[in-house]
């Protein structure tokens, strides 16, 4: 019997694709070995290049975030089309963030990308870890995107314990914040990379695995140079822990919401969002991405496709 494939969805939040001046975009002067790897050392902050190699390399796309709206995207809106497919901002009228809107939270939660994928059949995780606390309270304050469908698909399970034991994966990669900030002692402390090694094999008995991350929206709004290479080397450095780990026949799908770190001069723009693909059909997987409201359905779409 054929092995089922796999799919890791990597939420990067707020990374957009940017122009060719070093002076507003990060990804021109950070270091980005692994990216640039997979890219034949082309840079991955300018979107889709000629003779983008599409097979055991990564295929990069700018996504469409407008939704045909003509204020600057938002999270809140952003995770949501991203998540399930569907306009999140012509529903609720415009571009809406940082949480889920009141209105939308039922379409997160009912039709996200992961309440579909164990609808099918397909076996899903989620691999952030969230305070015990946070988890018990968080459906009656602003949440944010990925919790919310996490949440909805009843996948919002890993908490400081399973981070313990680095059966999940921290949303800033690092533990630190938890043992200070959270005041939880006892959490080992890890590298950038082993967080990577960690997402990857949480994700080899399942067929779907969602993690999200973001200090790079976080990086973007300080406007600074610095944060901002800062904050996409740590991902160049995070996958590079990752992709030695991932089970075979796994595709890596990296997405976002909106733009934002590719220009340090704006906060949120208007610019296509970043999008990469890579692994087994990552060349048929990426060629009908247009917008991030197509990126469930492909990943549903790879997995079904995948059943023997």
């Amino acid at each position: 019997m054929t092995e089922k494939r796999r799919v890791i969805l990597l939420f990067l939040d707020g990374i957009g694709i940017g122009s060719a001046d070093s002076r507003t975009n990060p990804f021109l002067t950070a270091n980005l070995p692994t990216l640039q790897g997979l890219l034949d050392q082309r840079n991955p902050g300018l979107g889709p290049q000629a003779n983008d190699t599409p097979y055991g390399k990564a295929v990069v796309k700018a996504l469409d975030p407008l939704m045909g709206m003509e204020d600057l995207p938002q999270s809140g809106t952003g995770q949501t089309a991203l998540l399930t497919g569907e306009n999140a901002a012509a529903i609720y009228g415009r571009h809406f963030g940082p949480w889920v809107p009141v209105p939308l939270r039922p379409l997160m939660m009912e039709k996200n990308v992961l309440t579909r994928a164990l609808a099918q059949g397909f076996s899903t995780t989620f691999a952030n870890a969230y305070p015990s606390g946070y988890i018990q309270q968080a459906w009656t304050k602003r949440p944010g995107g990925p919790a919310l469908a996490a949440h909805g698909a009843g996948l919002l399970t890993r908490t400081e314990s399973e981070l313990g034991r680095g059966e999940a994966v921290s949303s800033e990669f690092l533990n630190s914040a938890w043992r200070t900030r959270l005041e939880i002692p006892g959490l080992p402390e890890i590298s950038v990379e082993e967080a990577g090694g960690n997402l990857g094999r949480i994700a080899k008995p399942f067929q779907l695995t969602f993690f999200a991350h973001y200090a790079t929206d976080t990086a973007g709004h300080t406007k600074a140079l610095g944060p901002a290479k800062k904050a996409l080397e740590r991902v160049d450095t995070f996958l590079g822990g990752l992709l030695p780990a991932m089970p075979t026949r796994t595709l890596l799908f990296l997405a976002s919401d909106h733009g934002n770190i590719e220009d340090i001069t704006q906060g949120h723009t208007r610019n296509p969002t970043f999008s990469l693909v890579l692994g087994p059909d990552a060349d048929v997987v990426a060629e009908g991405l247009t917008t991030i409201m197509d990126v469930p359905g492909a990943i549903l779409a790879y997995l079904k496709d995948g059943v023997s």
